[in-house]
């Protein structure tokens, strides 16, 4: 997993990177906010980030807001990296849409432990959003058989949103879970098996 980490502080920036390059994870490192901002802005952005709370430039609680108000910001797990400890900070950091903290006096076992946390984290919202698009998928397929279907009034063809003129069953086929089998109705019996049809009447009559 891709993770990001964004302190100004030269030592720490070194120290983060060097732990999570040891335990497994791709890290992309900046000691600036507004670098850290461009790059969540990306579409292969990491979904997994550790942002220092003072940076000159823009500090993290600042990123954090404009990260949840980004489409599909809620996906990235933000743990903010900071000295302050008073309750009001933290009630600031979560309200600004943070997931975590971690202070700059940290233990080696803490941070891997919410880092962790994080990764689990964002697995289950991936795994979650996957869930929900093919949700969305597959109400849409309601939708289109729920609306008006053109179909030819000879050979029983569907037109398609593709402007493409299928066969019936092909098209439930594609578009539903039904499994079709042939049969043969009473009227078309009648009609393409007449001789059959005579002799199924005789046998009928005989019985009576």
């Amino acid at each position: 997993m891709k993770v990001l980490i964004a302190d100004d502080d030269a030592a720490t920036l070194r120290l983060l990177g060097n732990y999570l390059k040891s335990w497994g994870y791709d890290v992309v490192s900046v000691s600036g906010g507004v670098e850290a901002w461009e790059i969540l802005q990306q579409p292969d952005a990491p979904r997994l980030v550790i942002l220092d709370w003072m940076m000159p430039d823009l500090n993290g609680i600042d990123i954090c807001r404009r990260v949840r108000q980004m489409e599909g910001g809620n996906l990235i797990h933000i743990i903010i990296l900071t000295a302050r400890e008073a309750k009001e900070d933290v009630i600031t950091g979560f309200e600004a849409g943070a997931n975590d903290f971690i202070t700059k006096r940290f233990h080696k076992d803490e941070l891997r432990s919410r880092v962790k946390v994080g990764e689990r984290v964002v697995e289950l919202q991936t795994a979650l959003a996957g869930r929900v698009a093919e949700l969305e998928e597959a109400m849409s397929h309601i939708k289109r058989l729920q609306g008006s279907l053109p179909i030819c009034m000879h050979c029983h063809k569907i037109r398609t949103d593709r402007e493409v003129w299928q066969r019936l069953e092909e098209y439930i086929s594609e578009h539903t879970e039904a499994m079709l089998s042939h049969s043969l109705c009473p009227e078309c019996f009648q009609k393409y098996y007449p001789e059959y049809s005579d002799e199924e009447e005789g046998e009928h009559s005989e019985e009576e």
